[in-house]
């Protein structure tokens, strides 16, 4: 039991957060990329971001270990994310701050959501059992390519008015 739930009811509220957080992250960085705000979706987003970190650290580990680490990461991410949106309100440096951290939080659900997919997809994970076999790394690195051009170009085009203006 965690949180008064059965391990698969834990594990399938779990899984509809971080399908809820890529699903909405979606949205935000079509917004970053024609430079608008969201405010809905973004805190959609960072809310149900926030929660699958969170909830990954209530599933038992004998260790820790990469998830947890990424978890840590996320977290901190997040945290500068937020604070970035709503008490500086993507003021000067806060904007580079904000869309930084927001495509990097979302990059690490997704880097979750790849490694998932291969440990739990027979297809994939007849693929790359371990995790370290080439179509794995080749799944990852694209992942990784594919945000790191949507940093750039959010940071280029995403310019909004300042709240007081909006």
């Amino acid at each position: 039991m965690i949180l008064g739930l059965s391990v698969q009811a834990f594990t399938a509220f779990h899984v509809a957060l971080s399908v809820v957080g890529l699903l909405s992250g979606v949205i935000v960085v079509l917004g970053l990329l024609n430079g608008w705000r969201l405010p809905g979706w973004t805190a959609l987003f960072l809310v149900t971001t926030i929660a699958t970190s969170a909830t990954g650290f209530l599933f038992h580990s004998p260790s820790f270990g990469p998830p947890q680490v990424v978890g840590v990461i996320s977290l901190i991410v997040l945290a500068a994310a937020v604070a970035a949106q709503y008490i500086y309100h993507l003021a000067g440096r806060w904007r580079v701050v904000y869309v930084v951290t927001a495509v990097l939080a979302f990059y690490l659900n997704a880097f979750v959501g790849v490694a998932q997919a291969f440990q739990k997809i027979p297809l994939l994970h007849g693929l790359a059992p371990t995790g370290s076999e080439p179509p794995f790394l080749v799944a990852q690195a694209a992942v990784l390519a594919l945000f790191v051009v949507i940093a750039v170009l959010s940071l280029k085009r995403f310019h909004p008015l300042p709240v007081a203006a909006a």
